[in-house]
């Protein structure tokens, strides 16, 4: 039997899982990045993790795929700059391709999340998506007839920089008004600590502090707190916003949002496919974009880049 090896690699551990083509799950674990330690330790761990999913399956390796943050330059498999990692210039490819023995090709992690929502999750019905995810920052990845679409020297696809808010907050990337200043999971929950403090009897105070509240907060009350429902309201418009823009630009069939905000469902994806279909250019009426939550949850990524081995 041949299978394939894909690895997700983050701040603390990298996942690893064995998949067959048909994107059958075959073994999971993980191991520390251990990037601490440099790069090459790293690797090192991450032969390691590929020897131990190995011994659990009888067949044969026929090739890795590596998620990555940060910048990647995959068509050589070297990491340009991972800040979280502490790597530049590393040729990430070619030391695992020395230490596994297989082909190893690596892509951005937000990229292989959209691979994996793509080929197996909540767009392999379609040929044409997106993967928005909501979290500390907002990222994702763009799938165009049926390949993953990197941009030029594998840059591309910085969603969560796309301006939306002209003049507005500042953003770590030294711009004004970006779309994860506003749609992510930590603006959602700046806003919320904002409309707490702003609102001294809002029903939120009943189980949260402004320090302890979170991006569910406001959920959790919406229905039951005028402030609450106000600031779901204001998350809501601006995440519009930039799917909007993503449609307008792409056309894609599907959007999916990923991330810990998605999880709030159809009282996320309702009245956003409501505001979409109205402001969508064209309407809604031909080329209709759908929104729904991605549905691989954590294993998007490793199946994503395992994926990239299909290709």
């Amino acid at each position: 039997m041949e299978y394939y090896l894909g690895l997700d690699i983050g701040g603390t551990f990298v996942k690893g899982a064995c998949m067959t083509a048909e994107g059958n799950l075959l073994a999971e674990d993980k191991c520390d990045t251990g990037c601490e330690n440099g790069g090459y330790v790293m690797c090192d761990n991450i032969a390691a993790l590929s020897e131990k999913l190995q011994s659990k399956i009888k067949g044969q390796l026929s090739g890795v795929g590596v998620g990555c943050p940060g910048m990647i330059e995959s068509s050589r498999g070297v990491v340009k700059f991972a800040g979280n990692l502490g790597l530049r210039n590393f040729p990430l490819g070619d030391e695992l391709a020395k230490r596994l023995g297989v082909p190893v090709k690596v892509t951005n992690d937000a990229n292989a999340a959209a691979l994996g929502e793509a080929r197996f999750g909540a767009g392999k019905n379609f040929k044409n998506s997106i993967l928005v995810t909501l979290g500390t920052g907002v990222g994702g990845g763009i799938i165009i007839d049926g390949k993953l679409y990197e941009g030029g020297s594998s840059a591309g696809t910085e969603i969560g920089h796309m301006v939306i808010e002209r003049h507005g907050e500042m953003c770590t990337c030294g711009r004004r008004g970006c779309f994860e200043r506003y749609s992510s999971a930590s603006a959602l929950t700046r806003y919320t600590k904002h409309a707490m403090e702003e609102d001294a009897g809002s029903a939120m105070w009943g189980k949260y502090t402004s320090d302890t509240c979170t991006g569910k907060t406001a959920f959790e009350f919406m229905n039951v707190d005028r402030t609450a429902k106000e600031v779901v309201d204001w998350y809501i418009k601006y995440l519009a916003c930039g799917l909007i823009n993503l449609a307008n630009i792409f056309r894609p069939e599907v959007i999916m949002l990923g991330g810990g905000v998605a999880a709030q469902g159809e009282r996320l994806t309702k009245p956003l496919q409501k505001i979409m279909d109205k402001e969508i250019f064209g309407g809604n009426d031909y080329a209709r974009v759908l929104v729904v939550p991605a549905s691989l949850g954590n294993s998007a990524g490793a199946m994503g880049a395992a994926a990239l081995c299909l290709d």
